[in-house]
């Protein structure tokens, strides 16, 4: 399908990182539960360490869906390859940046 355009698009995102200071977007995905249809965005600093991350933005957004388990095994994917994050990591350490999108599932 053609475009025609009336000029070129010349604005600065309104979500780019320089206007989150130390924080960032963080997106994730729960890719086995018909709850939640799409990724859910949260704010949260590159310092902060994945149990924090989890446990107290995650975890308490995720408890929405009733046959959500904190504490199942699970399957994490970052940048379309697993991972495995560690409780003191940060998110940085781990290697998530602004607007990445964590994938999730429960480990078979």
């Amino acid at each position: 399908m053609t475009v025609k355009s009336i000029g070129a698009y010349e604005f600065p995102s309104r979500s780019r990182q320089e206007l989150y200071g130390d924080d960032q977007l963080v997106h994730v995905w729960f890719t086995d539960t018909l709850w939640f249809a799409a990724a859910a965005c949260f704010r949260a600093p590159r310092a902060m360490t994945w149990a924090d991350f989890w446990n107290g933005v995650v975890v308490p957004f995720a408890e929405e869906d009733p046959d959500f388990d904190a504490a199942a095994p699970r399957v994490w994917t970052l940048h379309g390859a697993q991972f495995q994050p560690r409780d003191d990591q940060t998110l940085a350490e781990l290697g998530v940046g602004h607007k990445d999108v964590i994938g999730t599932r429960v480990a078979a």
